[in-house]
């Protein structure tokens, strides 16, 4: 059977005798006695793990301890002669008598190896979770970037130089689809082709020159634009069979260059359609190589992975926003509607679950306005909306929650009161927390054994599988009452007690550090009264106004719909003053903005279930449309009006 680790010792030491019993599980590794005043060179434990069994008064275990803070596979056990300093010792995962039983041993050493693992785990986990916040900051920066660059030909060659710089491709092109003739296109006559625009290579220096392709299948950039697929070539040499497309060596031989892994992106806008294509070559092991030889090619170069795929997939679906945001300013009239369409996908898809919410808003908003529009009575009797005030008030209404791109994703559909990976940790915690116990136990139990008689040791076991039953227990209540706090309920304050009880409790990690049951920040979370959301998250998800406000204000709208901004702004004010993000009063808000948010408040309470709360029927949702009424936060006069046209009618969930 495969071995499971490493056992070192020290020849002719207490720890040989213990040690060689387990040859079976382990391979054993005899390690020459230290000599007095000599230099002793130890292994390293490199990629294998490794338990150390060494004497604690021997002359090797300051070496060994050494070792062991240096290796995070090396797990250091003690053994004494006589049984004394039972307790770990400093640097030591566990300390053993010279005359422990091989059963005792076993244990102890898979405890150890155990350990080794679940701390290899822990740090995967954790360098998996930096490298991907490292990987969405990376994201952010180049998105910033990409959105404050205007001039075309910068932003092209910006586009392709951070996604080679994210997939550390060492050359690469991009690619924009273009119409021969679009008015024969629309009658079906036209062609669309490629232009090639930009080329970067950090290995080879050549001319470049901008020239079109025909946009067919049988090249690669042509099948990835016409299927809006990825294509990942480990080896463009080397396509496999039945592939309509063939890589063109022509550039190779020309030019002496290697072409090996080959990745074909399409670049998606907003609409789903593909604009353009980003072609990667040769993703390189060490960024600052060059590739200037056949043997480099070989020793650098490394297919792209899964992970790169995906990083230049959202690179490209940025670079693809950038790039038409770019050409919207050139004719922001003629694209308009196209363009609001888009940033509706763009909101659904940071929420699903709030799938249809614009329209739907957009649906009753103009039903209402088209109602106030008709009224002869009331206050509202003399108002009147022209037609681009009608156009004013649709885009608003559909564009009334864009802000919601500024919010963190992780808030936006946050469920519970701790987030996914926060949860998963405090469960990694607890199956710590099993696993030492039961360890202890076992140390305990052993002890007994090798320390009393048989009926005295069975005894004193009995009292301890008591005692490690009333303990577990007592853990995997707490984890229940961790459970339920995570809950987004209604609870009174009190009911945090038995929350603060457990985040009073500590333990000690693999390394004996005394931490916390439940850290300041979990407990702080946990102890939300009321929702899922903490008072800075719930000012993240209302700062969504501040940002669909300020991304409208960026648009150059015509004088007859330049109230759009100010319109979306106020969705989220009352009356009496209660609203946000500026606590308008009924004077202050436009009437268009009245009418809105109780369209607005109508459909998020009717809608279906979010991942925070469910949804309630129509007539609940009317009752408490009625409630905030009364408490002077929605108008009452259009709120009639919505009752008796039956605008809440026009709310297709479906």
């Amino acid at each position: 059977m495969p071995h499971l680790g490493e056992i070192w010792y020290f020849e002719r030491s207490l720890a040989a005798p213990l040690a060689r019993p387990l040859r079976r599980r382990y391979a054993l590794r005899a390690l020459p006695r230290p000599s007095r005043g000599g230099t002793t060179v130890l292994p390293t434990s490199g990629e294998t793990r490794v338990v150390c069994l060494a004497d604690l008064a021997g002359g090797g275990m300051p070496l060994l301890r050494r070792l062991a803070s240096r290796e995070p596979r090396i797990r250091l056990i003690g053994i004494t002669r006589n049984g004394e300093n039972r307790e770990p010792a400093a640097g030591c995962f566990a300390t053993l008598p010279s005359k422990a039983g091989s059963t005792l041993v076993r244990t102890t050493v898979a405890a150890a190896f155990d350990n080794i693992e679940l701390a290899q785990r822990e740090r995967a986990a954790r360098a998996e979770v930096r490298r991907t916040e490292r990987e969405l900051e990376e994201l952010n920066r180049i998105g910033v970037a990409l959105s404050e660059t205007r001039d075309v030909s910068a932003l092209l060659n910006m586009i392709l130089s951070k996604a080679r710089q994210i997939t550390i491709a060492d050359a690469g092109s991009l690619y924009l689809v273009e119409e021969t003739q679009p008015e024969a296109l629309d009658a079906g006559l036209g062609e669309r082709q490629l232009r090639f625009m930009v080329t970067q290579n950090d290995s080879l220096q050549f001319p470049f020159e901008e020239f079109v392709l025909p946009m067919r299948e049988d090249s690669l950039a042509g099948c990835s634009a016409i299927r809006g697929e990825v294509i990942n070539l480990a080896d463009a040499y080397r396509i496999p069979r039945g592939r309509p497309y063939h890589f063109n060596k022509r550039y190779d031989q020309e030019t002496g260059y290697r072409t090996r892994s080959l990745l074909t992106l399409p670049m998606h806008n907003g609409r789903g359609e593909v604009i353009g294509i980003l072609q990667l070559i040769n993703s390189k092991t060490h960024p600052a190589a060059r590739l200037t030889s056949a043997e480099s090619v070989m020793r650098e170069v490394r297919p792209f992975s899964e992970r790169a795929v995906r990083l230049a997939l959202s690179l490209a679906s940025q670079a693809a926003v950038a790039y038409e945001n770019s050409r919207l300013y050139q004719d922001i009239e003629a694209l308009f509607e196209g363009f609001v369409h888009a940033s509706i996908t763009a909101i659904e898809q940071r929420d699903p679950t709030t799938s249809g919410h614009s329209q739907r808003v957009s649906r009753m908003t103009m039903g209402l306005a088209e109602a106030v529009d008709r009224t002869e009575t009331g206050g509202y009797a003399g108002t009147r909306f022209s037609r681009e005030q009608m156009k004013e008030i649709r885009y608003a209404a559909l564009l009334h929650d864009f802000g919601k791109v500024g919010v963190r994703e992780e808030v936006l559909v946050k469920a519970k009161k701790l987030y996914p990976q926060q949860m998963d940790v405090v469960a990694y915690r607890f199956d710590y927390l099993y696993k030492d116990l039961e360890a202890q136990l076992e140390h305990e139990k052993f002890k007994a054994l090798l320390e009393f008689e048989r009926a005295e040791a069975l005894s004193r076991i009995g009292a301890l599988e008591e005692k490690y039953r009333l303990r577990r227990a007592e853990l995997e209540e707490g984890f229940r009452a961790i459970v339920r706090a995570n809950e987004p309920t209604l609870m009174p304050s009190g009911q945090f007690d038995r929350l603060f009880e457990i985040a009073r409790q500590t333990y000690h990690d693999p390394r004996g550090v005394e931490r916390p049951v439940l850290t300041p920040e979990e407990v702080r979370f946990l102890s939300i009264p009321k929702g899922s959301l903490d008072p800075d998250e719930r000012l993240q998800i209302e700062s969504h106004v501040i940002h669909s406000f300020n991304f409208l204000l960026q648009i150059p709208w015509t004088k007859e719909i330049r109230e759009i901004p100010r319109i979306a702004r106020a969705h989220h004010e009352k009356l009496n003053g209660t609203g946000y993000p500026y606590k308008l009063k009924s004077e202050e808000i436009p009437v268009q903005a009245k009418i809105m948010t109780i369209c607005d408040m109508f459909d998020a309470l009717s809608a279906s279930d979010r991942p925070y709360k469910k949804a309630v029927p129509a007539e609940r949702a009317l009752d408490i449309l009625d409630m905030s009424v009364k408490q002077h936060e929605l108008d009452p006069e259009l709120y009639q009006l919505f009752l008796e046209a039956k605008i809440f009618n026009r709310s297709d969930k479906r």
